[in-house]
């Protein structure tokens, strides 16, 4: 009967083994996904040999990352993030073609819809003293203009706090807003002037990031999300020129291209459209891709 059992399961054949048990997965990408994933783990695990001990805290860590998400937080895009994981995905899946613009990460606040907005319309629902204008446009590649777009963009106040963060204290659907461009593609709003800001440092990544000495912050930004019919979307970021840690972003997402000066603008006809003087302003072309699953 002993002859008719496999042979042993050692540190040698275990990644074989594992792999091969995948062997019957329907799904192609599925299958390879997990052949690649599980090589690189057991590879980790032998070149770092950890305790049994230290393979439990890992799993805890795990565990709690998740215990840590709710329908507002969601602490394992947060890891994702400070890992470097999610630039690089974004990386890979939006390599810079033909003027369009750069990808950056989603981030961990992108968690509740953005309420339909009309263009003009402030996404300061607090009603700030400092009025800051967005002004945009959506193009292709060849640099005409996308009319009838989606824009969504979400974005901290002028301390630092998402919405989701301070329930109670802003108003849900503060700081967000969902445009469609018009005829000539463009759009434009009122908001307020964000602020670098710490990613929140109470769950498990702030526990990753104080034991390996890095700081949190993140440099002041506004959130935007471009699609149009027959395009590939894009999702993106419009940085604050001068603004601290844009060498330095702890997620890792900052590009050059993204980089824009939000000037002072001191307009005495401001006023006839609705703006104070003086006000801040901020333009922003947001340039799509063709969708090569569109193309005839």
């Amino acid at each position: 009967m002993t002859d008719r059992l496999p042979a042993d399961i050692t540190e040698h054949t275990v990644t074989a083994a594992t792999v091969a048990s995948f062997a019957a997965t329907e799904d192609g990408r599925l299958r390879q996904c997990l052949g690649v994933l599980v090589e690189h783990l057991h590879a980790a695990v032998r070149e770092l040999e950890p305790t049994v001990e230290e393979w439990a805290a890992v799993v805890d860590y795990l565990t709690a990352v998740g215990q840590k998400c709710d329908p507002t937080r969601q602490e394992f895009v947060l890891l994702s993030d400070v890992l470097g994981i999610s630039a690089l995905v974004e990386n890979i899946n939006h390599r810079k073609v033909g003027g369009a613009t750069e990808a950056t990460v989603l981030g961990p606040f992108h968690l509740t819809a953005s309420p339909p907005r009309d263009l003009g319309e402030s996404i300061d629902e607090v009603g700030h003293d400092e009025v800051c204008l967005v002004t945009g446009r959506v193009l292709n590649v060849a640099g005409s203009p996308l009319p009838g777009s989606t824009v969504d963009v979400w974005q901290a106040d002028d301390v630092g706090y998402y919405d989701v963060q301070q329930p109670g204290v802003q108003p849900a659907g503060n700081g967000r807003g969902l445009f469609t461009t018009d005829e000539d593609g463009s759009f434009h709003f009122r908001t307020v002037v964000p602020a670098h800001y710490p990613i929140p440092v109470d769950g498990p990544v702030g526990t990753l990031l104080d034991a390996t000495g890095r700081h949190p912050y993140r440099p002041a930004h506004i959130h935007f999300i471009a699609a149009a019919a027959g395009h590939l979307p894009v999702t993106t970021h419009i940085f604050v020129a001068g603004s601290p840690y844009l060498d330095n972003d702890a997620v890792f997402a900052v590009k050059r291209s993204l980089v824009r000066e939000f000037e002072v603008v001191d307009d005495p006809a401001a006023a006839a459209h609705g703006l104070p003087a003086p006000y801040r302003h901020a333009h922003v072309d947001l340039v799509l891709e063709p969708d090569p699953a569109a193309t005839p």
